[in-house]
This record gives structure tokens, sequence and C-alpha cells, in this order.
């Protein structure tokens, strides 16, 4: 293969911009980032404070940083919406949990499916992890969630999402959700809170993810 040399004249002349990464098919582009302080929910709206949560992208990512409860023993759930107007989130869905912890101890461990916290056919909002985040200055949760194709009107919308988190009894605990939204109408919010208190503070971004 030849080289290709660019010199200043050439790069002048350019009358298209080079492919970049943020132009590749399955390129993270950042929509909208929100910081938490004593939040009691945390919501990315479509069409409001700059979010985009439509058919722009097949599937968007929102990351969570740092979520720090403000009590002990909390959960981080999630909801999505499909009304234009008022954003009641309470969408109805079916789900799967399951979870793997070790202590710092190394004397515990565990891993498998649990039932208590998936749900069939319910409106309730989804626990992402088990209501036991610990409020010490140093502990958090962090994780993804995946949401696809939230504008189809043809098929359910999937998710998944995987988030470590430290347990209030000085565990690192993985959960693992997955389920669908089962409506076919537009999923155009979704809502992050705890399960009771707030979300002092930490960060969940959303990302959307290009199609080829």
């Amino acid at each position: 293969m030849a080289l290709v040399k660019y010199n200043d004249r050439s790069l002048r002349n350019l009358t298209t911009k080079p492919a970049s990464v943020t132009d590749s098919p399955g390129a993270l582009v950042h929509i909208k980032t929100l910081t938490a302080s004593s939040s009691a929910t945390l919501s990315f709206v479509h069409g409001s404070s700059d979010v985009v949560l439509d058919g722009t992208y097949p599937i968007y990512k929102f990351e969570f940083i740092n979520l720090h409860p403000s009590n002990d023993a909390r959960a981080l759930t999630f909801n999505g919406s499909d009304d234009d107007s008022s954003h009641s989130y309470d969408v109805t869905k079916t789900t799967t949990f399951y979870r793997v912890y070790h202590n710092e101890g190394d004397g515990t461990t565990s891993l498998g499916y649990d039932a208590n916290y998936d749900l069939a056919q319910s409106t309730d909002f989804q626990k992402l992890t088990v209501e036991d985040i610990g409020s010490d200055n140093d502990q958090s949760c962090s994780g993804e969630l995946y949401l696809f194709n939230p504008s189809s009107t043809t098929f359910v919308k999937h998710f998944l999402s995987n988030v470590n988190y430290s347990h209030n009894s000085d565990l690192t605990v993985q959960s693992v959700v997955a389920g669908y939204f089962n409506t076919t109408a537009d999923i155009t919010a979704i809502q992050f809170k705890a399960n009771s208190n707030n979300i002092d503070s930490g960060k969940i971004k959303l990302y959307g993810i290009k199609d080829s």
C-alpha cells in the first residue's frame, strides 16, 4: 500500500473531513449528564434539557458513576414512561435478576438467581440492585444500563443492566438485570431513583450508540 502524505496545502484543500472515531458505527455519542445532589429522582426526558431519546440511535446507554445514597441499605431503581405529557413512570415490564457477591474477609460468596427482585407484568420500579448499597463516605454503586430501540412501534423495548456496588456489610456485589417494557408505544423518558430517600451524589451519563 502506498504511503499517503499530507502537507499544509493538501489539508487546506480538503472538501470533506476524514472519518473519525465519532463517525464510526458503534461509536458512543454523549447526550446528557445528570449530577445528583440530594436528588429524589434523576430523569432523562426526550426533548427536555437537550435530551434525545427517540429513533436517532438504535441503542442508548446509561452509565452510573459513584452513585452514593443518602441513607444506608438502599437500592437503585428505574422505570420508563410512554406518556409524552405527564410522564408517569409506570410502564408494564417483565424482568429477571441475578447477583454475585464476595465479602472483604473472603468468607462469604454467592452466585444465583433472585426471584425476590424480578418483575412479572408489573408497573413497579425495577430494582437494579438489592436494598443494601452502603452509605459510608466511601461507598457507592457504578454500572451501566442499555435500552434498545425505544421508539419502535413494532416490538417490546428490551433493556439490560450490570451494576456493582459496595454492600453496607462490606461486600462487593454485582447485580445483573434484564427484561423488557411490554409495550409497542415509544419509551420517551427514563427515571432513576433510590427505593427510598435520596441519591446524595454521583452522576448518570446518557449516550447514544451509532448504527451502521
